[in-house]
């Protein structure tokens, strides 16, 4: 045994089920603690949604570069140096 204990505030779970009809469970409950329920996790980087669909991970990736790009975009109106702005563009892309 490694003696690592389980964070109940960071654990979450996520149903795949594909069926027509899923069946109700009961919500999962570790150490006296239930467990949230959620339809999408980041795992590693990666968004992972219930429906196993590359969708939502590439959204949030779009949104973030989009914010980036953007306080590149205002940086330049400050007519900073072209180096500058490649190592700010380096650092945060």
């Amino acid at each position: 045994h490694n003696n690592l204990e389980l964070n109940t505030l960071k654990t979450v779970e996520m149903i795949v089920d594909f069926r027509r009809n899923p069946p109700v469970l009961t919500p999962l409950s570790i150490m006296d603690s239930t467990v949230a329920t959620v339809e999408t996790f980041k795992f590693l980087g990666s968004v992972i949604s219930q429906d196993l669909e590359w969708v939502t991970h590439i959204n949030s990736i779009v949104k973030k570069a989009q914010q980036r790009l953007y306080f590149l975009r205002q940086l330049r109106k400050f007519n900073l140096p072209q180096e500058l702005l490649k190592q700010f563009y380096s650092a945060i892309i």
